[in-house]
């Protein structure tokens, strides 16, 4: 585990004693940005305490964040301080800090953590994915090796999302092919791509901070990550994971 990966999983810790303080709270204090999503001020304390903990660990490290604006920089610091918003301020539990390192351009690496589910995952390039328990107990993590469709579980997000974009019919017809379909939403899709319990996952709509974490997890796990439309970009919105043995498939069915 290198210097970077230790640091980033105490980010993560840090962010989880504050999310996790907030969670539930009956004096979370919740705003509505300009893209009508909403944020919470634990969303804001997580990412200020990160870029704090940053500047002090790397001065010259850049910080890409949702709450509080981007830099460039040769190193950067890709942090969604909680994905899965919605859930948090609702009191589900699918919520999670992704934090990823990128460096001269390459995501090298990442870790999810989702306090209130007992899980965190992380991976580096070249050393593999892996995930932690509540109970301390730790794996390493691997794609299925399930090659059909009509044996494939699969997870969306959001049927509306999907419909925003003109795919839902797309969509009704990959869930007509595969064997099962869901919605487990946000992060945890990806995740369960990565653990081998579902083929694939997709979603349109996001941002560089929802995707970063998620990309070296996959690709470590033995996995495929792309856009809908080609490779991914700082500009991707729609995005499929998958173990890679349909992947091809999938996006033509998906278009």
């Amino acid at each position: 585990m290198s210097k970077d990966l230790e640091f980033a999983l105490e980010l993560a810790q840090s962010a989880d004693e504050i999310s996790l303080s907030r969670f539930r709270a009956l004096d979370l204090r919740v705003e509505t940005k300009p893209d009508r999503t909403p944020v919470t001020d634990a969303d804001k304390a997580v990412e200020e305490r990160l870029r704090d903990m940053i500047s002090d660990y790397s001065p010259t490290d850049a910080v890409i964040g949702e709450e509080f604006g981007s830099a460039a920089g040769s190193r950067e610091w890709i942090i969604d301080p909680i994905d899965g918003t919605a859930n948090f301020l609702r009191g589900l539990p699918i919520w999670a800090t992704l934090i990823a390192l990128r460096v001269d351009g390459e995501l090298r690496l990442s870790v999810v953590s989702a306090p209130a589910l007992g899980r965190n995952w992380w991976a580096e390039r070249g050393a593999g994915a892996h995930t932690k328990n509540i109970d301390g107990s730790k794996r390493s993590l691997e794609v299925s090796k399930v090659a059909s469709l009509e044996d494939s579980y699969v997870s969306f997000n959001s049927i509306s999302q999907w419909d925003s974009i003109g795919k839902a019919e797309r969509l009704t017809e990959l869930s007509r092919r595969v064997w099962k379909d869901r919605a487990f939403g946000d992060f945890l899709s990806y995740m369960y791509v990565a653990e081998g319990l579902i083929e694939m996952a997709a979603e349109p709509d996001l941002k560089i901070y929802d995707i970063a974490a998620l990309v070296p997890i996959v690709l470590e796990a033995g996995g495929r990550f792309t856009a809908l439309d080609g490779e991914l970009s700082d500009e991707s919105s729609a995005v499929i994971a998958s173990n890679g043995l349909m992947h091809e498939q999938f996006l033509e069915i998906l278009g």
